[in-house]
């Protein structure tokens, strides 16, 4: 009898380390497969779809470890072994990996170190899948919190552009501001301030492409209260201009003045973030709009 539980335990591990193995197969890696779903809890695919598809595509750059959980970002493939499986109780285990970087002939990195992870398992409906990998559901969660604030933010910021500041422009068919924030600080948990270099744009539509009608830049301090939940702009300090900007702009920029500085004076950095902002839109309005134009300027295409 002994002897049959030892073997009917050895199976159980076996069999948990072969799957282990074959859930390692869709763990992500610069994309999330469709195909994962049926191998995730539906939790934490939701939590994963979310970071890579429904985020401005512009967060891989600041938060690469979202997009490549193992491999980086140096070409090679991920070679995984399962070391280690334990069962933690009747729905759960946690798999001990190793994994190691491989080029497409077979080869190793030579600089390549072998690396441990986590893969945190859960049975639902008979069925052992993928619910964590290193504790990143965590960190996505945290993460698309925090996204979803700054768009939030960022949404009340354009809204304000738009109807306060858009209004006393020569209007078009789209106002859509461009934004760049210079800092950013919670004076308590309701009230935000926000120092920003700002542009208005308008833009009429002309087949797929955004023709300018007028635009200008407004700098200055923001205060971001909520209301009603939802984040709202309840006064702008603005720098003047003429003769003025230079001085209302070290009082009202402050510590943060040499940052709005090398930001203003830099025109690739505010059309890289014009460009990116209006992808954003078109991507998310789904238009077919593939450039934006000045007038007396070449159009500019909307992706490289």
């Amino acid at each position: 009898m002994a002897a049959l539980l030892l073997t009917a335990c050895g199976n159980k591990e076996t069999q948990l380390r072969q799957r282990a193995a074959e859930l390692c197969q869709y763990i992500p890696d610069h994309e999330l497969r469709e195909t994962s779903k049926d191998y995730m809890t539906a939790e934490f695919y939701a939590v994963l779809d979310t970071m890579f598809n429904h985020l401005p595509e512009h967060e891989a750059m600041d938060h690469e470890w979202l997009y490549y959980f193992v491999t980086g970002n140096g070409g090679t493939i991920a070679d995984y072994e399962v070391t280690d499986v334990k069962q933690t109780d009747d729905t759960h285990a946690i798999a001990t990996i190793e994994v190691r970087q491989q080029w497409e002939d077979g080869s190793y990195a030579e600089d390549s170190d072998t690396e441990e992870h986590q893969l945190y398992m859960e049975k639902v409906d008979g069925q052992w899948l993928i619910a964590d990998f290193d504790g990143h559901k965590q960190d996505c969660i945290r993460h698309i919190e925090i996204n979803r604030k700054e768009q939030a933010v960022r949404k009340a910021m354009s809204d304000y552009l738009t109807k306060e500041i858009g209004s006393n422009y020569l209007q078009g068919q789209i106002c859509l501001p461009t934004l760049l924030i210079v800092a950013e600080e919670d004076d308590n948990k309701d009230c935000t301030q926000v120092w920003c270099d700002c542009w208005v744009y308008w833009y009429n539509v002309a087949g797929d492409t955004l023709k300018t009608v007028s635009g200008g830049n407004h700098a200055g301090c923001m205060t971001i209260q909520k209301k009603d939940s939802h984040p709202v702009v309840t006064a702008f300090e603005q720098t003047v201009d003429g003769a003025g900007n230079e001085a209302s702009a070290k009082r009202i920029f402050g510590k943060h003045y040499d940052v709005f500085q090398n930001m203003n004076s830099n025109q690739e950095v505010r059309e890289a973030a014009r460009k990116e902002q209006l992808q954003d839109y078109v991507k998310q309005h789904k238009l077919n709009i593939h450039y934006y134009q000045d007038e007396g300027w070449p159009a500019v295409a909307l992706e490289d």
